[in-house]
């Protein structure tokens, strides 16, 4: 809860601010959901040709930085709908005071 006041304290509460972390959270999504395509489609084909001894030279390590990188890359997009909601809302009722946490 800590965590949402203060994300809606300084970042939504500045339109300039919430659009430039809308943009960053796009890229950083992009960039991850990309990257996880590739990634995971080389790792899995490379588990499958050598199996266990591939696991065990760090094919198993890189299977979950890969996991981690998509929740980063989840995170990330659920801060972008979160921003966009709010730049939206303001440009939909500009009249209306922000709903506080």
């Amino acid at each position: 809860m800590r965590l949402q006041a203060a994300f809606h304290r300084h970042v939504l509460s500045r339109r300039w601010l919430t659009f430039t972390v809308m943009g960053i959270c796009f890229l950083l999504f992009g960039a991850g959901s990309l990257n996880i395509v590739y990634v995971l489609r080389a790792n899995l084909v490379l588990i499958a040709d050598y199996g266990w001894m591939a696991v065990m030279d760090g094919a198993g390590a890189q299977l979950l930085e890969i996991v981690a990188t998509a929740y980063v890359s989840m995170l990330a997009y659920i801060v972008f709908k979160v921003c966009e909601y709010s730049l939206v809302h303001h440009f939909i009722y500009p009249g209306e005071k922000d709903a506080q946490p």
